[in-house]
């Protein structure tokens, strides 16, 4: 196959190097995801500002879903190794900025600062790997990224406890800037020749205005999922409105899209079955595992009694098995350059370990069971995830890889959103319907402390309540993971290229 002549050559030595970077890129974001979560509490006793807190969370995860389209668009236009310096350099500067914030509302403008770098980190730390790697030889390295990823989402909230235990909430963001100084090192070193991507005749131009539309549909959609049933009903006003604003900039976003000269994200790809079919089953997988997951470690805590780190010991088999699956699969796709068989068992080892851990938590039963499956269902996410990153990559010409890839995170960061807004929504509904007593709040039994003061009786209560609350996020997860595999059923297998600018 004829290769792209305008591409870059990239010289073999430089790969260990891009890939240490890159991965080191996505420990960052990954990490500065959910390792403030254990620290709010501390953060609200030395800034005030109880009442914001949730927006230290809910600013970054704003900022950094509705820049990862175009971070994709722009590699593309301006190349990889330039805007992955410019991601990896606000996000440094957001660390800075919230390490030394002196007030709840300049932590939060300083997490969205943060958020706009860590969008870039999380594409194109994927993005640069196609760049490097062949679309056949990519499987061997694509399971690295899954099982980083994972870590560091398990990882997260226990190194969160520990850096403000022993030190202080605002280690946390400074221990950013060694780690983002030597990513940035080897980005700008391995990714030495810069040449944009883009296809001849295309220009760089910003669609100011699909960006703008994205960013208040995306924004609109969480916040509802965010404060849906906690800060005000479902059904409210105020629900309705996010509602309707969410419909109306995405239908304007659409048609934007449709007349723009250079759009956010191309409408066009979605005409391409493998891409269109992979983007829908990766935010259907990240809503299953995220919201199957999310609460899990509170479940051990709460009622199974373990401590933090027990709890974040018990997750460690299934991202394990993530990493062992991903890598033996990887290469055993490199070789035969077939990934299809790969999705379907992944997914079905997946559909079918979520529905046996919905079994398993309203029986409640004992943790080493729940070891076992959860390893398997590592095992499934490790076949199956990287590889339908590589299948979408590898269907799209390479001088789209960058908005082919920003679209895909975006697809895959709401789908997570969406999951994790569905398992708070079953847990608030099943505490809410918990028989307590005078005196104590359901929405406040989310600690061990809390639990701590509780007759058997109520314990009981609350046990049974987390046991048949996360048996529901467990059966949707099974549920929507399902559907995922049906639609995988009907995706066609495009061969892997054997070269990075081979078009499909």
């Amino acid at each position: 196959m004829p290769k792209d002549s305008h591409l870059p050559e990239i010289k073999p030595p430089n790969r260990g190097v891009v890939m240490s970077g890159a991965l080191l890129a996505m420990l960052l974001a990954a990490l500065d995801s959910s390792i403030v979560n254990t620290a709010l509490p501390r953060m609200a006793a030395d800034l005030g500002g109880l009442s914001r807190l949730s927006w230290v969370v809910t600013a970054f995860m704003l900022s950094s879903t509705v820049t990862s389209p175009l971070y994709g668009k722009l590699s593309d236009s301006y190349g990889r190794r330039t805007m992955f310096s410019v991601s990896i350099v606000i996000f440094l500067l957001g660390s800075v900025l919230c390490g030394a914030a002196r007030g709840m509302d300049a932590l939060i403008g300083f997490r969205a600062l943060q958020g706009l770098g860590a969008g870039g980190l999380l594409v194109l730390a994927q993005a640069s790997i196609g760049d490097v790697i062949s679309p056949r030889d990519r499987p061997r390295y694509q399971g690295l990224f899954a099982g980083t990823f994972a870590l560091a989402s398990a990882a997260g909230p226990l190194l969160g406890g520990i850096i403000t235990q022993a030190l202080s909430w605002r280690w946390i963001f400074y221990v950013n800037l060694p780690l983002g100084a030597l990513a940035f090192a080897m980005i700008w070193l391995g990714l030495q020749h810069d040449a944009a991507q883009r296809e001849p005749g295309r220009a760089g131009r910003i669609d100011y205005a699909g960006t703008l539309l994205l960013t208040s549909a995306t924004a609109a959609l969480l916040l509802l999922l965010d404060w849906g049933g906690a800060q005000f009903a479902w059904m409210s006003l105020r629900a309705c409105a996010l509602g309707a604003l969410t419909l109306i900039a995405l239908v304007l976003f659409l048609w934007r899209e449709s007349v723009a000269a250079e759009p956010i994200i191309r409408l066009a790809l979605f005409r391409n079955k493998t891409f269109a079919r992979g983007s829908a089953v990766g935010g259907m997988a990240t809503f299953a595992m995220f919201g199957a997951l999310v609460f899990m470690p509170l479940y051990f805590q709460l009622v199974l009694g373990m401590s933090p780190a027990e709890s974040g010991f018990m997750i460690l088999p299934q991202v394990s098995c993530m990493v062992l699956s991903s890598f033996l699969g990887g290469r055993i796709v490199s070789r035969y350059g077939r990934y299809r068989p790969f999705l379907l068992g992944g997914m079905a080892l997946e559909a079918a370990s979520l529905a046996t851990l919905a079994g398993l938590a309203f029986a409640g039963a004992s943790p080493l069971v729940f070891v076992i499956v959860l390893a398997l269902l590592g095992l499934g996410m490790g076949i199956f995830m990287p590889n339908l990153t590589n299948a979408i990559q590898n269907a799209v010409p390479h001088a789209q890889l960058g908005a082919a890839t920003g679209a895909m995170v975006f697809i895959r960061s709401l789908g997570g959103a969406v999951g994790v807004a569905a398992s708070g929504a079953i847990m608030t509904a099943r505490l809410s319907h918990a028989h307590l007593g005078a005196g104590f709040s359901a929405a406040s039994l989310h600690s061990a402390t809390a639990l701590a003061g509780l007759s058997p009786a109520h314990h009981a209560a609350i046990a049974f309540a987390y046991r048949s609350a996360l048996a529901g996020s467990f059966l949707l997860s099974g549920i929507v993971m399902s559907c995922g595999f049906l639609l995988v059923l009907g995706l066609s297998e495009v061969p892997l290229r054997n070269q990075v600018g081979d078009k499909p």
